[in-house]
């Protein structure tokens, strides 16, 4: 089983790009990159995923959106829950710049036998995709008492709260159940992911950033599969748009 995490350009720019794959009770790490394009991204998850072959896309972006104003419920709930932490998203309907690009993206994962799971059978084969959003995934997987803001401010602080989103991922995510290898397989993040050091420039750290994200909606992708509901949130449903979220672990 593959899981596949992207943190997608909702309007325009590099997508982040995470396959991660179930093996020997671990998740391996098999690529970490961008790609720009959508025919770019969907030919990389074919090179990843073959025909038929068992996997998980977990997308950081409105895929269905149902509403032509306003605000999808998902949205809504993820205020609901996460606004004290500082992480509610981003009102998604279909009058929005991204909306065409975002549904069109979920429509070509359907046309590869991807379907929508806002329910699912823990660890069961087969092919699926779901909507995540990284910012509650990372307060909840890491007990956090807010976001890492790491995506908007002066650069300094930004690269600060990314260092901090790294170590969280190398230092944490294998010793959750399903572990991510980090130190067993020449494929590591650590490998992957260069060290954010001072001289790194603005271009620099926006990569690494889609790279950690991606990273996140892999892993989301893959504990959704391995617990199912039994450990996670879903905000809405398939007709509504929906979210998973991993529950929190600290409480």
């Amino acid at each position: 089983m593959k899981f596949i995490g992207i943190d997608f350009g909702w309007v325009s720019g590099d997508s982040g790009l995470c396959c991660l794959e179930w093996h020997n009770n671990k998740l391996k790490i098999l690529e970490l990159t961008t790609k720009a394009e959508i025919t770019e991204i969907l030919t990389w998850i074919d090179r990843h995923v073959s025909d038929n072959e068992p996997a998980l896309i977990a997308v950081d972006a409105p895929t269905i959106i149902p509403n032509q104003t306003g605000t999808r419920l998902p949205d809504k709930l993820t205020h609901k829950y996460f606004g004290r932490y500082h992480a509610g998203c981003y009102p998604a309907n279909l009058n929005r710049p991204f909306a065409d690009r975002t549904t069109s993206f979920g429509l070509s994962l359907s046309a590869r036998n991807f379907i929508h799971a806002p329910a699912i059978e823990a660890q069961k084969l087969g092919r699926y995709q779901i909507e995540v959003y990284p910012h509650p995934a990372i307060v909840n997987l890491f007990g956090l008492q807010k976001i890492l803001k790491y995506k908007k401010g002066k650069l300094a602080d930004r690269k600060t709260e990314l260092i901090k989103l790294r170590d969280y991922i190398v230092n944490q995510l294998p010793l959750l159940e399903p572990s991510l290898a980090i130190l067993d397989t020449e494929t590591s993040l650590k490998n992957l992911v260069p060290i954010i050091d001072d001289k790194i420039t603005g271009k620099e750290l926006k990569a690494i950033e889609d790279r950690l994200d991606s990273s996140i909606c892999a892993y989301v992708g893959a504990y959704w599969w391995y617990w199912g509901k039994s450990k996670n949130l879903v905000l809405g449903d398939v007709s509504t748009g929906y979210i998973v979220v991993p529950a929190s672990l600290y409480h």
